[in-house]
Parts: C-alpha cells; sequence; structure tokens
C-alpha cells in the first residue's frame, strides 16, 4: 500500500489540533498538527505507542514524570499508560499505534475533540 499524506484530508479535532490518520491491519499511523498551546488531556488506551516528533516540541506527562521531546525524538508510551501531552511550539507529530485505533475509526475519541 502506497499512501500520500496530501491525499488524507486533515480533521480538525480542536482549534489548535488537526490529525491525519490510516489503519491497516496492524497499526494506525497518524499525524498531528499541535500549535503552540494545544493540550492532550490525560488519557489512556489498550494500545501502545510510539510517539515521534518530526518538527516543533512537546511535553508528555506520564507517571507523573514530564519528558520535553524535540525534532527527531521518540517516546514509547506502553499500553494502559496514563499520559498528557502539551505543544510548547508549533509541531508535527507521527504517532504510530498497535493494535489500530478503531475507536478513532468509530470517532469516538471524545478527548481529543474540543
Amino acid at each position: 500500500m502506497h499512501i500520500d499524506w496530501s491525499s488524507i484530508p486533515a480533521e480538525q479535532l480542536s482549534p489548535l489540533i488537526d490529525r491525519q490518520f490510516i489503519n491497516t491491519a496492524g497499526v494506525t499511523v497518524a499525524r498531528f498538527f499541535l500549535r503552540k498551546g494545544a493540550s492532550v488531556p490525560e488519557h489512556k488506551h489498550h494500545n501502545e505507542q510510539v510517539a515521534f516528533v518530526l518538527s516543533g516540541k512537546m511535553r508528555f506527562i506520564m507517571e507523573g514524570k514530564s519528558i520535553t521531546l524535540n525534532p527527531g525524538e521518540t517516546l514509547c508510551i506502553p499500553p494502559n499508560v496514563p499520559h498528557s501531552a502539551e505543544a510548547l511550539e508549533d509541531t508535527i507529530d507521527l504517532d504510530v499505534f498497535t493494535p489500530p485505533r478503531a475507536d478513532w475509526a468509530a470517532k469516538d475519541d471524545a478527548y481529543l475533540r474540543r
């Protein structure tokens, strides 16, 4: 499967967060566009998550620990671990989830939609 991100419409989840994503049989790959000050409230999911900052800067809070990601840095979030995030700058973040995010496909992601 060949994917051109420009063929996937960006979905505005809030005034500060846009998202594109694709699901395969085994993973979800998501590209987030977060404007400075965007926040993702604390949440958890049964999916393992790998977050990779392409540009900008993000702060994650995971298990009470603050972790700042700069471009080129990655954070691995185990399943069912509560975490939150904030864009410290305008940021493009690429996330990979396994298993795929069925909740997103069903638009059952109210914690992101504001």
